[in-house]
C-alpha cells in the first residue's frame, strides 16, 4: 500500500479489476502515458500511477470538503448509478445518476427556478394539497413532480455550481465535463482506455465499465470526504453554537444595562419628585409664616395700626387727660 492512498492498494486495485481498459482497437491515443501493455488485445493501464493519482484525487477532494466545498457526484451508467447514490448520500453531496439534465451548471439560474418548483410540489404533496385537487389537475401535477424528481432529485439541495465534480466514464458524462470545463470547474473522473483526459484535472487511469471497480474507486474518494465533510460540519455547529452563545450572554448583558438603566432612572425621578415634594412643603410653611395680621395675632384679636406720626412742624396735640375730653376739662 502506498503511502499517498492508505486506504486502497495496488492489491486492492488488482482484486477490483481497476487495471482492465478496453480493446485496443477502441483506445484514445491519449491515454498512451497511462497504459501499461496489452494482453489478448485488452490494454492494461498502470496500477502504479492509478494508486498515486487516486490518492492525489482524494486529496484534493478531501481538502476541498473540508473548507465546506461541494463536489457534484456524477455517475449515469447502471454500472456507477448505486455507488453514485450511495455516496453522495452518506457524504450529503448532490449527484446526478438518472439523467444530465443540459444546462445544470451553465444554465444554473433557470435551472435553480425548477428546483424550486420541485420544493414547492413536494410541499403539496406532503401537505396533501395535490390530493384535494380535481382529478385532471392532481395528475398533472404527479406527473411534473415525478419528473422533477427524476430529473433534479439529487440535486434538490443544491443551492449553487458545484467546487468540482465527479465523473464516472467520460464519454457517457460529455456534456456534464463540457460544461464544468467551460466554467472552469475542476473535474476528477474515473477514465478509462478509450476516453481523454486532457480536460481532466485530476485522472484517474481505470476500469469505468466493471462494478467492482467503480465502487473500490468511487468509496476511496467518497470516504475521504465523508470524512472531511463530517468533520467540517462538526465544527462549523460548534462555532454556530459559540456564536449563538457568544449572542445570548450578549442579549443577557444588554438586558442588564437596561434593567440598570431603568432602575437608575427611576431612582432619580423618585429622588426629584422627593425633591420637589419638599421645595413645596418649605414653601407652603413660608407662605404660612407670613400670612394675613388677623390670623397672626394672638388670641384672634385685631392688632392696632400704629398712629400716623405728625407733619414735621405741626404743634405736637396736647396731650388728653384720662378719664374725658378736653372740653369737658376746660368747663371744669
Amino acid at each position: 500500500m502506498t503511502d499517498s492512498n492508505a486506504d486502497t492498494g495496488i492489491k486492492e486495485l488488482l482484486e477490483g479489476g481497476v487495471h482492465f481498459g478496453h480493446q485496443t482497437r477502441r483506445w484514445n491515443p491519449a491515454m498512451r502515458r497511462y497504459i501499461h501493455g496489452e494482453r489478448d488485445g485488452i490494454h492494461i493501464l498502470d496500477l502504479l500511477q492509478t494508486d498515486e493519482l487516486l490518492g492525489r484525487a482524494r486529496d484534493f477532494c478531501s481538502e476541498l470538503a473540508g473548507r465546506g466545498g461541494t463536489i457534484l457526484f456524477v455517475g449515469t451508467k447502471k454500472q456507477a448509478r448505486d455507488t453514485i447514490e450511495e455516496w453522495a448520500g452518506k457524504t450529503g453531496m448532490p449527484y446526478v445518476s438518472r439523467r444530465w439534465l443540459g444546462g445544470l451548471l451553465t444554465n444554473f439560474g433557470t435551472i435553480s427556478k425548477r428546483i424550486k418548483r420541485l420544493h414547492e410540489l413536494t410541499e403539496l404533496e406532503t401537505g396533501g394539497q395535490l390530493a384535494l385537487l380535481p382529478t385532471k389537475e392532481r395528475m398533472a401535477r404527479e406527473a411534473e413532480l415525478r419528473k422533477l424528481e427524476f430529473n433534479l432529485g439529487g440535486v434538490r439541495d443544491m443551492e449553487r455550481t458545484p467546487d468540482a465534480i465527479f465523473v464516472i466514464d467520460l464519454n457517457a458524462e460529455e456534456i456534464a465535463v463540457n460544461e464544468a470545463t467551460r466554467l472552469g470547474i475542476p473535474i476528477v473522473a474515473l477514465v478509462d482506455s478509450n476516453c481523454d483526459p486532457r480536460p481532466i484535472e485530476y485522472v484517474i487511469p481505470g476500469n469505468d465499465d466493471a462494478i467492482r471497480s467503480c465502487e473500490l474507486v468511487v468509496g476511496t474518494v467518497g470516504s475521504a470526504i465523508l470524512a472531511s465533510a463530517t468533520a467540517f460540519r462538526k465544527a462549523e455547529e460548534e462555532r454556530r453554537m459559540r456564536e449563538e452563545e457568544e449572542r445570548r450572554m450578549r442579549e443577557e448583558e444588554e438586558r442588564r444595562k437596561r434593567e440598570e438603566e431603568e432602575r437608575r432612572r427611576r431612582e432619580e425621578e423618585a429622588a426629584r419628585k422627593a425633591a420637589e415634594e419638599a421645595a413645596k412643603a418649605e414653601a407652603e410653611a413660608a407662605d404660612g409664616a407670613g400670612g394675613s395680621p388677623a390670623e397672626a395675632a394672638p388670641g384672634g384679636e385685631r392688632p392696632q395700626a400704629p398712629a400716623p406720626e405728625p407733619p414735621e412742624g405741626a404743634p405736637e396735640a396736647e396731650a388728653t387727660p384720662a378719664g374725658g375730653s378736653s372740653a369737658e376739662w376746660g368747663e371744669r
